[in-house]
């Protein structure tokens, strides 16, 4: 049966909400995790307050102008795909010539918001618009494109870090490359659950790319993750309230492995996965803002 079925009426603004996938929040807030961590750290735990406010709200705005690119493209194949059969534009819920003005909106949020930076954050900013409009086309040429995503989650990290410093330094490549790994994992995670339909559709995912070590290949970039953060810490001299968040973060990664090894699991169980991340996120940034 339908998520939406026909005897619930939705009023357009309840669709739009669905677009934007604002009634799901997990996905807005893990865009914002690595953003505010680059910003805490670069400013030593201290920020300007307008300079957090606009990162936040900068990310919504580049998230949502990400979500309705992505059903925009892939409105003729979502209908085929269990988990995004209902989306509003695949369901033809909402027009296409109205996601194209949602996404414009969205678009010009963004950037209204990144001329309150400074140059070099602001030609970042420019500069992920590419990543953001061409990663739904990466999974139909492209065998991983999780990577693709992964570079936009670093640019969250580029654009925040220099926000605040207005210079790029070898601790904002550590940042970027533990977002990148990390990104690379829990979304790699999220494909396992739309594997079967992928390839049934010939679409390309890193979940089909590793096959039968999709499991360890995750471990790897979770490890990779936890040993790129506790490089960072050591170079800035994080205390140990950090490394707190650091070990529970370690803990709550070989959960989510000992979990994905097992087979035949419910698609249910890899959205908890990314979930569970979005915590693991926020531990990390607490540890990284108090510590």
């Amino acid at each position: 049966m339908s998520q939406y079925p026909q005897t619930i009426k939705e009023s357009t603004g309840e669709k739009i909400i669905r677009l934007l996938r604002w009634d799901k929040p997990a996905g807005r807030l893990i865009l914002m995790i690595p953003a505010l961590w680059a910003v805490f750290l670069a400013a030593s735990g201290n920020p300007p307050l307008l300079l957090v406010g606009i990162i936040i709200l900068g990310t919504f705005a580049t998230s949502a102008a990400g979500c309705v690119i992505n059903d925009l493209w892939d409105k003729d194949i979502d209908p085929q795909v269990a988990r995004t059969k209902n989306r509003p534009l695949a369901s033809r819920a909402l027009s296409v010539k109205l996601g194209i003005i949602i996404f414009a909106i969205a678009l010009l949020c963004a950037a209204g918001l990144a001329f309150y930076l400074n140059p070099l954050s602001f030609w970042l900013s420019v500069a992920a618009v590419p990543f953001i409009i061409g990663y739904p086309l990466a999974k139909r040429i492209f065998p991983v494109p999780q990577l693709v995503l992964s570079l936009c989650w670093g640019f969250a990290v580029l654009i925040s870090w220099s926000a605040v410093t207005g210079n790029i330094d070898h601790n904002t490549w550590l940042l970027w490359g533990a977002t990148i790994a990390w990104t690379l994992g829990f979304d790699t995670v999220y494909a396992m659950s739309d594997k079967e339909d992928d390839l049934k559709l010939g679409i390309n995912s890193s979940a089909i790319f590793f096959g039968k070590y999709v499991a360890e290949v995750v471990g790897i970039f979770f490890i990779l993750t936890a040993v790129l953060m506790a490089i960072l810490a050591f170079s800035l001299q994080l205390q140990l309230i950090f490394w707190l968040g650091w070990v529970v973060a370690i803990m709550g990664w070989i959960l989510q492995y000992q979990r994905i090894r097992k087979p035949q699991l419910p698609r249910s169980v890899y959205g908890k996965v990314f979930s569970q991340n979005v915590w693991l996120g926020f531990i990390l940034l607490a540890g990284m803002i108090f510590g």
